[in-house]
């Protein structure tokens, strides 16, 4: 009996067009319509400012009253599924993907996707990141077969437009200018330490990177990535994903699995 009334008032809130839930009583029935309605005012409101926290440089391109205005249009057709609300917001992507009025901005979608894809990150749990040592330590024979643990924080956004670029001019990361080059770009998105890090991945490195997520040894990540992109440097790659903290272990070796 109690779900059919949450269910019920879930849906009241979310429609104005429904009635109220006959099982609601108020001391005034007669305003009883009136102040529901604030109540589900309220509701979105709160809602819509959950994603204006979550989703600023998607809010700065379109304007806040437009942001406002597509932020509702989400809540109703999205509401929450949890009461933890940090991370509510993951399917404005696929939202903005179809949505109508943002036709001529292709590339904001990908923009919320790094933007969830920050907050993520930044609740992601804490893992100590690999020490050079342990890569030093490993024998020629044996790096090929290196399966890295990727710290759990890693996420890649792969996009056609220079996604990276667009984050940071809006961000305050760069300054605003137009982009010459529009090409697409691969986006790394990490905290292996206190602050989430947002960076382009060079050539084939989104590739390599996504192809250790999936627990492929180091040598065929490699040749993945080199399939992709003739361009790929396996040893900057390697490198950089060391230099980052980007790994936490190496699967199979207990001495260089860090635990959280």
């Amino acid at each position: 009996m109690v779900a059919v009334f949450e269910s019920a008032l879930s849906e009241a809130l979310l429609d104005p067009e429904r009635p109220l839930p006959s099982s609601l009583r108020a001391a005034q029935p007669e305003s009883a319509d009136r102040r529901f309605a604030v109540h589900r005012n309220n509701m979105v409101a709160g809602l819509v400012e959950v994603l204006r926290e979550r989703f600023p440089v998607v809010q700065k391109i379109v304007g806040e009253e437009f942001f406002a205005a597509t932020a509702r249009a989400f809540v109703l057709r999205c509401p929450p599924r949890s009461p933890v609300l940090a991370g509510y917001g993951d399917e404005l992507a696929s939202f903005l993907a179809g949505f109508a009025p943002i036709r001529e901005l292709p590339y904001l979608a990908d923009v919320a996707r790094l933007e969830a894809a920050r907050t993520r990150a930044y609740h992601a749990a804490d893992v100590a990141p690999l020490d050079v040592a342990a890569f030093a330590a490993l024998a020629p024979a044996e790096v090929h077969a290196a399966r890295l643990k990727l710290h759990p924080s890693v996420e890649i956004i792969r996009s056609p437009h220079p996604v990276v670029s667009i984050w940071a001019m809006n961000s305050g990361e760069l300054t605003l200018a137009p982009i010459g080059d529009w090409r697409g770009q691969d986006a790394l998105v990490a905290r292996p330490r206190l602050e989430v890090e947002i960076r382009a991945l060079p050539p084939g490195g989104a590739a390599f990177l996504l192809a250790l997520a999936g627990g492929m040894p180091l040598g065929q990540a490699a040749e993945r990535a080199l399939r992709e992109h003739a361009d790929f440097d396996l040893t900057g790659n390697l490198a950089g994903v060391i230099r980052a903290g980007l790994a936490c272990g190496i699967a199979g070796n207990a001495a260089t699995e860090a635990a959280p």
